[in-house]
């Protein structure tokens, strides 16, 4: 059904894995659908809710009715059959009491076989006849209210009210006796009318029965990559107006299998923000402690140290380029080759302002040198690099790079005496602008996963950087045969 498939793709964003998260009750991140985007997805839907009710067998109709001139007529019909539905109108609604959804105006198209039998004073056998007929039903409504609440960071979904109006029906018979064609329009057009309504709201029920069992089993974390998942417990209820749906989920970045971020390190500066153009199908906020819990993360599980052993000028891995820089290095180990072992001393913190990004990364380099088969530490610097950031859609991912601003440095120690940080400083910039930021932002292209539905890809996405967070507002395109694999694999 239309409303059951719908709430299917708002409420299951994410691939399905193992949960073993921890609920919070903070909220980092936020969805939000506007009524465009609702109805959107409701029209791309209803043809696929459809197909995957049809064809819907009604139960046998029997009634026995007295016809002038005949008598007592007993009359069957059986194998009736929704074949066909047409929706011309349909509205889905938020609002403060649940999500009306209201399809009006539909017609649908039935066939099925009569079977009737009577007796009469005029002939001593009984007389029967049979046959094919096709109906069709006009000015069909259904409308019905879902609750949907956050139960323990899943959505819980209730049916608050159901109904399937039928308003005229039209039957038309194939074969038998025609002048009984007006005694069966007015024995069975109630009877078929009732059934109908009877049998699309039975599966409105046991549609929604299946959607509520389905969204217990979503998956509270979404891969990242092999170390990192995000944390996409539902945080409060949804919160509903009269043109949008907003979903809250925590957001953070967490270990696989392991201990969530820390939640003292985060603050949370979380609310509702809508595009600026109501146009736009879908709004997705992120808090820049979305961000930061990525760099407490991988910083928290190692991930923010390497070693360097090959640069675009390789003399600065060997001693003789360093000479007329750190004459002592050079005289103590002349000819030598070297690493620079690169290590994050703190994790990397972020902070979005207005239409800017800005990353303060601490970073401690040692200088080791190779001699002998030995590595030989020598000397270590302190390096605290200032730069911008600029984030990017790439398919459903958030990417993004960063760019170098400005550093300073101290020496923290030295096995070969005083260091001039002056003469260094020019070696340091070109290692950050042709080592270090390369290789962050290779990994910062890769970018991570959106909180975005299957079956769904944004385009024509915009990014604007307001007071600590992101906001992402996009329109969506659709892949048909994911809805069909969600609606199949709930047997609607």
């Amino acid at each position: 059904m239309a409303p059951t498939i719908l709430f299917v793709l708002m409420a299951s964003f994410f691939i399905p894995t193992n949960s073993h998260l921890e609920l919070t009750d903070q909220a980092f991140t936020s969805v939000a659908l506007s009524q465009q985007g609702l109805d959107f997805v409701k029209n791309l839907l209803i043809d696929e809710a459809i197909s995957s009710i049809i064809p819907l067998q009604l139960p046998k109709i029997e009634k026995s009715v007295k016809i002038p001139f005949v008598g007592n007529v007993h009359m069957v019909l059986s194998n009736t059959t929704i074949y066909k539905i047409d929706v011309s109108e349909s509205y889905v609604k938020p609002g403060d009491t649940g999500i009306a959804i209201i399809v009006a105006g539909a017609t649908c198209n039935l066939s099925m076989n009569w079977y009737y039998s009577y007796s009469t004073w005029l002939v001593p056998v009984e007389i029967s006849d049979r046959g094919s007929a096709s109906v069709q039903v006009e000015g069909m409504e259904v409308g019905l209210t879902l609750g949907l609440e956050n139960q323990e960071g899943t959505l819980k979904l209730s049916l608050m009210e159901c109904g399937c109006y039928v308003k005229e029906i039209s039957v038309i018979l194939d074969g038998g006796a025609s002048w009984l064609y007006q005694g069966m329009v007015d024995a069975f057009e109630g009877q078929i009318g009732s059934a109908v309504e009877k049998a699309i709201t039975k599966k409105l029920d046991e549609g929604i029965l299946k959607l509520d069992s389905f969204l217990q089993t979503l998956p509270k974390e979404i891969p990242v990559d092999d170390n990192a998942s995000l944390n996409i417990t539902f945080v409060n209820d949804p919160l509903l107006s009269n043109s949008s749906i907003v979903f809250e989920i925590n957001g953070l970045f967490t270990g696989r299998k392991r201990a969530p971020v820390p939640k003292h390190r985060l603050e949370n500066s979380q609310s509702s923000v809508f595009c600026p153009s109501s146009s736009r199908m879908l709004a997705i906020t992120l808090d820049e402690a979305v961000f930061n819990s990525a760099s407490t993360f991988y910083y928290n599980a190692s991930f923010m140290q390497w070693i360097v052993d090959k640069v675009p000028d390789q003399s600065l891995l060997n001693t003789g380029g360093w000479r007329f820089i750190v004459p002592q290095l050079y005289k103590k180990y002349p000819n030598d080759d070297m690493n620079l072992n690169m290590s994050l001393s703190s994790p990397p913190v972020i902070r979005i302002a207005k239409n800017n990004i800005d990353a303060v990364i601490n970073l401690d380099l040692v200088i080791d040198v190779l001699e002998a088969g030995k590595v030989i530490p020598v000397a270590c610097i302190t390096l605290i690099i200032r730069g911008s950031g600029l984030v990017k859609i790439a398919g459903n991912n958030l990417a993004g790079s960063v760019k170098l601003n400005d550093f300073t440095m101290s020496l923290k120690w030295s096995n070969i005496g005083n260091l001039r940080l002056y003469l260094i400083q020019p070696v340091m910039w070109t290692l950050i602008q042709t080592v270090f930021l390369p290789y962050a932002n290779s990994h910062l292209a890769k970018g991570f996963p959106l909180p975005i539905i299957h079956g769904f890809t944004l385009y024509d996405a915009d990014i604007i950087c307001s007071d600590s967070r992101i906001m992402v507002c996009s329109d969506v395109s659709y892949k048909n045969q994911t809805i069909l694999s969600v609606s199949n694999a709930l047997g609607l």
